[in-house]
């Protein structure tokens, strides 16, 4: 098969390091790709929102399958544009992507559908959110309605900080159009995980689970970023939980939007809070984690590209992909650039990543990389690398994970030091 992946992130680099080793990959383009994707496939210079050029040249190319990344060229139609060439496309067409597209219609498909989440408002007009968090009993949370690179979201301790979040969002000055609409939520006292399940628009393939750290510091301190680091699977996933999470929420979705005539095919994945060992849903995603992927793709026993042509071809039901899973736990730290998530330099120099790389159990995903002079590879984004290592347990692959970040020299970068904290610390306890 020729496909072509869509985006230039970490979870794309871990993407193409898993579809590479397919033995039906004949041939795996990225566009636009990075510094380390150029390792395991042949990096195009197509822009991942320049839609109409990445379908001339799924076109020119003869590409049998494209595999969208990032969310926005979701959102934005790309998979309608190829659809309507008869290119087959893993994630789901516009409509079908405003599950993360759109908060509101999330949640109002939820409450249509009696799936557990919290209780909301949404809004548009000021006046009307803040009368709203005014009359609500305790925290609220408030969240952008649309994309907003996963930072689009406030947790607020009093009414006071809820009110100018929704003002900041409102008015435009935090997150632009995303913030046209804001949903205003009850706060969830629990403990946070994240589960990811395929979809062909009929079929369920379940896949496994992880958790994620938003905040930029340690003791999940700072802003909330893109993600700072994650493992899998996640310490308080049982199979009980899991059952609970695909019966009440992960099925009931799929269901509901057919019902609702935008079927889903590619991947949910869930942002479920537990809360007294009920699952109950923050936020819908329809597209692999970032950094949540680099873990699964450690983690994942089978044909990567089997599995997602079968999604995206509708045949899910028909074949018995050979999936298995890891019983070890796979654990990644961010990378970011002094100053993410707010401003930061870019195009400085990083040293040590091939002895980091050469270590047992490592593999070190690239997320905002270029090359320099001399092969010396140079920092482009916000995050920019992501040290995944495998250990027996949460612990092992937590040391091996820092020992590979300690030969790493980037005097302009930094990481948390406790991603996979809360899972030795309940190991500890527990």
């Amino acid at each position: 098969m020729k496909v072509l992946l869509i985006g230039s992130g970490g979870r794309e680099h871990a993407l193409a390091w898993a579809l590479s080793t397919s033995e039906k990959c004949e041939i795996l383009y990225c566009a636009p790709g990075n510094a380390g994707i150029e390792d395991c496939a042949k990096c195009v210079d197509i822009a991942a929102d320049d839609l109409d050029s990445l379908t001339r040249f799924a076109q020119e190319k003869a590409i049998d399958l494209v595999i969208v990344g990032p969310e926005a060229p979701l959102v934005a139609g790309l998979a309608d544009k190829l659809k309507a060439l008869n290119i087959a496309v893993f994630g789901p067409d516009a409509k079908a992507a405003q599950l993360e597209g759109s908060k509101g219609f999330m949640k109002d498909l939820c409450a249509k559908y009696d799936i557990p989440t919290a209780a909301y408002g949404r809004f548009a007009d000021f006046d009307k959110a803040r009368d709203f968090i005014e009359k609500q009993p305790g925290p609220v949370v408030v969240k952008a309605d649309g994309l907003a690179a996963g930072k689009g979201v406030v947790i607020c301790n009093n009414k006071q900080e809820a009110i100018e979040a929704a003002r900041d969002m409102l008015s435009g000055n935090a997150f632009g159009s995303a913030g046209a609409e804001v949903i205003i939520e009850e706060f969830l006292d629990g403990e946070e995980l994240s589960y990811f399940a395929l979809a062909d628009g009929k079929t369920l393939l379940p896949l496994n689970s992880a958790q994620d750290h938003k905040r930029a510091f340690d003791g999940d301190k700072g802003p909330n970023t893109g993600g700072m680091g994650a493992y899998s699977p996640a310490h308080l996933m049982t199979p009980a939980l899991e059952q609970k999470i695909l019966s009440r929420i992960i099925e009931p979705t799929l269901k509901a939007m057919e019902q609702e005539n935008c079927p889903f095919t590619g991947v949910l994945f869930a942002g479920i809070m537990v809360v007294k060992g009920e699952p109950i849903l923050l936020e819908y995603n329809t597209r692999f984690g970032d950094p949540e992927c680099q873990t699964l793709m450690m983690r994942l026993q089978g044909d990567l590209l089997e599995i997602l042509s079968a999604a995206a071809d509708g045949k899910l039901s028909r074949i018995t992909p050979s999936i298995g899973w890891s019983d070890k736990t796979a654990l990644c730290v961010v990378m970011a650039a002094n100053g993410y998530p707010g401003a930061y330099k870019k195009q400085t120099p990083i040293d040590g990543l091939k002895a980091a790389n050469a270590l047992d159990d490592i593999k070190i995903f690239h997320a905002g990389t270029a090359h320099g002079e001399n092969g010396q590879y140079l920092s482009t984004g916000g995050r920019v690398l992501g040290i995944t290592a495998l250990g027996a347990t949460v612990a092992e692959a937590q040391s091996k994970a820092y020992n590979a970040v300690d030969q790493i020299h980037w005097p302009e970068g930094f990481c948390r030091r406790d991603i996979g904290g809360r899972a030795t610390q309940a190991r500890k306890t527990g």
